[in-house]
């Protein structure tokens, strides 16, 4: 997929006056890109318009107008975009209750080294995980992680000619699977593969 580049960003005036409808567009096109997988888990899989709005968002945001700011936003915002042969996905680790939350988290060291997606009888495919920093310590880990999950060619071809997709997570302290995903988001997913 091709990364953003400054041209496919609006100004700040034009997102003021867009972002209603962009983002409108953005979170029906969301609403098929997150699975989640059992009570406390989902995945938000990420991709070229995704990546779009959260830059134009920290621009609005931070007021940034100026070359280098922008160019720093796509840079740390381009490479969770998929390349064609990858999904890529932030993973969210979710407790309303703070207490139960950072007991988990406790218990659920390497959890995003754990979570897999599976095309048809291929083998599963495990993440790579959080590539730009480590996110675990000794005592916890985060609640939130990068993945990036790297198919092979005949899956991709696979999952292009509607093989089914299913995806779970597979840790002492948490284990969940979902077969198949909805055929919504199937066929988003899919879409990231050229």
């Amino acid at each position: 997929m091709n990364k953003l580049q400054r041209n496919d960003l609006m100004s700040l005036e034009e997102y003021a006056k867009q972002r209603t409808s962009f983002r409108d567009k953005v979170m029906a096109h969301k609403k098929t890109r997150h699975i989640e997988l059992g009570e406390h888990a989902t995945l938000y899989f990420e991709d070229r318009l995704t990546m779009q709005y959260q830059v134009q968002e920290m621009l609005r945001v931070e007021k940034i107008f100026e070359e280098e700011g922008i160019m720093e936003e796509l840079d740390a915002y381009n490479p969770l975009i998929p390349d064609g042969k990858n999904l890529k996905a932030t993973f969210m680790i979710e407790y309303t209750d703070e207490d139960e939350r950072r007991e988990a988290l406790s218990k659920m060291i390497g959890i995003e080294d754990k979570v897999w997606v599976q095309v048809n009888s291929f083998d599963k495919v495990y993440a790579i995980a959080d590539e730009d920093m480590e996110r675990d310590t000794e005592e916890k880990t985060s609640s939130v992680h990068f993945l990036r999950f790297e198919f092979d060619d005949a899956m991709v071809q696979a999952a292009k000619q509607g093989a089914k997709i299913a995806m779970g997570i597979e840790h002492l302290a948490y284990t969940e699977s979902l077969n198949p995903i909805s055929v919504e988001s199937n066929s988003s997913l899919v879409a990231d593969f050229v």
